[in-house]
Parts: C-alpha cells; sequence; structure tokens
C-alpha cells in the first residue's frame, strides 16, 4: 500500500523533500511507521519525538493506515 508523507519544519531539512510517496505493508500503526522513518531517514532519530498527523487530524500510535492516507510529521515547536 502506498501513503503520501508531508514533511514539515526541520524534517524537511532532514529528509532533504517535503512531500514523499512511501510504500507499507497493509494494516501497519503509526508507531510502525515512525520506527521505519527513523530507519529511512536517519536524521530523523535527532527529533525525540514527533507528531503524526492522518489526513488533517493528529493520531495515536495505535491508528492503523490506509492505503492513499496523507500522513503529515510534525516537529515539536517552540516559540516566545
Amino acid at each position: 500500500m502506498q501513503i503520501q508523507l508531508l514533511f514539515f519544519g526541520i524534517t524537511t531539512d532532514f529528509v532533504g523533500e517535503n512531500t514523499v510517496y512511501y510504500n507499507l505493508q497493509e494494516k501497519t500503526h503509526i508507531k510502525e511507521l515512525k520506527e521505519a522513518l527513523k530507519l529511512t531517514y536517519p536524521n530523523l532519530k535527532n527529533i525525540h519525538e514527533f507528531a503524526i498527523a492522518v489526513n488533517e487530524e493528529y493520531a495515536n500510535d495505535d491508528l492503523i493506515l490506509k492505503n492513499g492516507d496523507v500522513v503529515a510529521i510534525i516537529p515539536p515547536v517552540s516559540g516566545g
């Protein structure tokens, strides 16, 4: 199955692109996706935690992804 990954903030710098089509096995959970992304894009390990949104809604680690999902990788933000 294929999903679309959207990278924001520093994750774009780590990956080198802001949009990537990514292949996964059926019934992959968000937690498994996070682990796979850190293997595919080792620089993501520099971020201790990042949020995931699926189809414009924040997702928990136990959410199962579906073919065609749009997944946003959102780094921690700080401001003043």
